[in-house]
């Protein structure tokens, strides 16, 4: 008889889930074999496989030594941990931290996600934070998988949301989902923008092009975009700008903005080319200049991000 101790990272999910991930060799008709035949119960008690487990819930599985093994898959879990040893700890900022999520404040040029497991990425980069400073472990690792939530742009800077545990990335899925969080960026547009504008026009993907293209009317296939947008600062050649996003959809400041004749400062898919050359000749502008800078939770917690050093020197000098 072997013995599962349930933890903060694996709570929160259904208990035949969390032992397909554990018995990464079963099948979903063997696990609920087992189940009814009670050589796994949790908490002493037959269970169907649909409950929620808890923090400390104990799942006891009657398996032979050899059974157990062949079902675990010893060298995937085996290989999971080599993969966490490898990893080479790199710069993270990081904007808050609790039991259950981790606030990161994401540079220029860095991905959010990896394609690959050994891409530089925020997501590599929180596993190897949390490895080396013992907060995962490999058994850990082989059930749930720290990941981030919300992704940036590789240029766009600011707050990336992480998932350090199963019910952390639940809840901020959920607040993504259910737009109960909201998410307050800082730009600088081509142009003098004097007024707040409040945006309301509809998307639609261009998936041969990886781009979206913004319409006045729906068609089949569009998606409804709310944009907020209030210019702070402005000059004769551009604005800087706070921009809230009331609907949360791919490139939508960015072709937002590029619509209504203002386009981010840098940006090399929505922008304007001459204007482009002409603030990296004059400002050395080399990105788009995007920045996550705020996101406050349905709870009311509030993150923030500094604006990077390259929009600073688009800025009045204080004093």
């Amino acid at each position: 008889m072997k013995e599962l101790k349930i933890d903060k990272a694996s709570a929160g999910q259904r208990m035949n889930k969390y032992l397909l991930k554990y018995f990464k060799n079963a099948t979903s008709s063997f696990i609920y074999k087992m189940l009814r035949k009670k050589n796994i119960v949790l908490n002493g008690k037959k269970a169907s496989g649909n409950e929620i487990l808890k923090e400390k819930d104990q799942i006891k599985v009657f398996f032979s030594d050899e059974t157990f093994e062949k079902m675990r898959g010893s060298q995937q879990a085996k290989a999971d941990g080599n993969r966490l040893a490898k990893l080479e700890r790199k710069p993270l900022r990081i904007v808050y931290e609790d039991e259950d999520i981790l606030v990161i404040d994401k540079p220029a040029g860095l991905l959010s996600q990896g394609a690959k497991p050994d891409d530089d990425s925020v997501n590599s980069r929180i596993l190897a934070y949390l490895w080396h400073e013992k907060k995962i472990d490999e058994k850990t690792f082989a059930m749930f998988h720290p990941s981030v939530v919300n992704r940036l742009d590789r240029n766009t800077t600011g707050l990336v949301l992480a998932g350090k545990t199963l019910l952390g990335t639940q809840q901020l899925t959920e607040e993504i989902r259910t737009h109960s969080s909201q998410k307050i960026y800082h730009c600088f547009v081509v142009g003098r923008i004097e007024q707040e504008l409040k945006l309301r026009d509809y998307l639609i993907k261009d998936p041969a092009q990886n781009r979206v293209h913004v319409r006045k009317d729906p068609i089949p296939g569009a998606l409804e975009i709310k944009t907020d947008v209030t210019p702070l600062y402005t000059t004769g050649d551009y604005t800087y700008v706070e921009v809230k996003l009331l609907t949360g959809r791919t490139h939508q400041i960015r072709a937002h903005l590029s619509f209504i004749g203002h386009p981010v400062i840098g940006d090399p898919k929505y922008g304007d080319r001459e204007k482009n050359a002409m603030f990296r000749r004059q400002y050395h502008v080399t990105r788009q200049l995007l920045h996550a800078a705020e996101y406050i939770m349905g709870d009311g917690r509030s993150f923030r991000a500094e604006d990077p050093a390259d929009f600073k020197q688009l800025l009045p000098k204080e004093g």
